[in-house]
């Protein structure tokens, strides 16, 4: 396939496809597309590990590195609140209410000298908080200084640290948007891709829906476009591009591949699910995330109990709970299978099956041209 961003990306298929794991990046690029890596779980030693991995998979084939630092947040004049700056900021009803919450779906303690991996992107590292510029500092030290080509923020405009320091390196640079006026701002900043994710989306996202958006954002810039938010299959790609964009950015999709590294419980709530079973929730960042719906978004969505945390005092509130959480949520009928949840998109009623991540880019490509293919011929004489 040949299109913008293909061309700008130098990669057989305009596929994007954002994974926290290693595998499922080195195993997207090697299916012709583009494995984007989610950094911001990542401690600096971890992501210094799988990018080298990812190098020695690829052998000089390109992927990506993607960061979080939003556009908001507080403290962020200084770069963001220490951990110990958040600690203090906590209110003790919150505290409490996670207690509560442990302690009636009967979730244990961690047990000593628990090996489970922090989550840097909800406890953060370094004593630098969490979704951050301190904490992406070292991440993107790391990411330039291996073969990245392409560096995307997947939460508001990127940072003027962060586009200086890839034009400096000759990186492509993108961002995720959620209306148009955000596209605009991307532009303006420099960036060299612009991913216009729809409210069907997994992760962080707006309330449009990607039908309107796509050619909104389209319309409304000059550099190439992809689609993201609800696109797993190659119908929904057809009609990404149908809509003006170049290419795709796909994330939850990736969740039920065989390489994925997703908890084996939630994955196996994802391939039961139906669309209408994730909803937009402040519950684990304190910011607007589409996840699968569970026990623990329940309790927060109660009309009696605390609303959530603005980012990052949220994340640093909830990450040893969710640690425990899905430690105990192994035990099968536990509380903690009950709470257990992640992120993912309204495409999730199509993940009902476990494929290689190489199979699902080569099923989006054979449909994509299916499609087009139909559309083709509904214009023959």
């Amino acid at each position: 396939m040949k299109t913008a961003a293909t061309e700008l990306l130098d990669i057989e298929f305009p596929i994007l496809a954002f994974s926290h794991c290693r595998d499922v990046v080195a195993a997207v690029s090697k299916a012709g597309g583009l494995g984007v890596l989610g950094a911001v779980s990542h401690t600096p030693e971890q992501l210094e590990i799988d990018l080298a991995w990812i190098e020695d998979e690829l052998n000089g084939q390109p992927y990506g590195v993607d960061l979080i630092v939003p556009a908001k947040y507080a403290g962020d004049g200084d770069g963001g609140y220490t951990l110990d700056d958040i600690a203090q900021l906590i209110p003790d009803t919150h505290r409490e209410f996670i207690d509560d919450i442990l302690a009636r779906y009967d979730v244990p303690e961690l047990p000593d000298g628990d090996d489970t991996r922090s989550n840097t992107a909800s406890e953060g590292s370094g004593g630098n908080a969490p979704f951050s510029a301190k904490n992406a500092m070292p991440q993107l030290d790391i990411a330039l200084a291996h073969r990245t080509s392409f560096v995307a923020n997947a939460l508001g405009p990127p940072p003027q640290f962060l586009i200086d320091r890839c034009k400096e390196e000759g990186k492509l640079i993108g961002a995720l948007a959620g209306r148009p006026q955000h596209a605009e701002r991307h532009q303006a900043a420099g960036v060299d891709l612009i991913i216009a994710q729809g409210s069907e989306a997994g992760g962080h996202t707006g309330e449009i829906g990607s039908m309107v958006l796509i050619p909104e954002i389209v319309d409304a810039v000059d550099v190439p476009v992809l689609g993201a938010g609800g696109i797993g299959r190659g119908r929904q790609m057809a009609a990404a591009m149908a809509l003006g964009a170049e290419g795709v950015w796909c994330g939850s999709v990736w969740l039920t591949t065989n390489e994925a590294e997703t908890h084996p419980v939630v994955k196996e709530k994802f391939l039961a699910a139906t669309s209408a079973d994730t909803i937009r929730s402040r519950s684990l960042t304190g910011k607007h995330a589409r996840m699968l719906k569970s026990s623990w978004t329940e309790e927060w969505d109660r009309s009696d109990t605390p609303d959530p945390l603005g980012m990052p005092l949220q994340p640093i509130l909830t990450g040893t709970a969710q640690r425990r959480i899905a430690r105990a949520a192994r035990t099968s009928g536990s509380g903690a299978e009950k709470l257990v949840n992640y992120f993912v998109g309204q495409i999730v009623g199509s993940m009902n099956q476990p494929k290689s991540a190489g199979a699902v880019v080569m099923e989006m490509v054979e449909e994509f041209i299916e499609s087009v293919e139909s559309l083709s011929r509904q214009l023959e004489v």
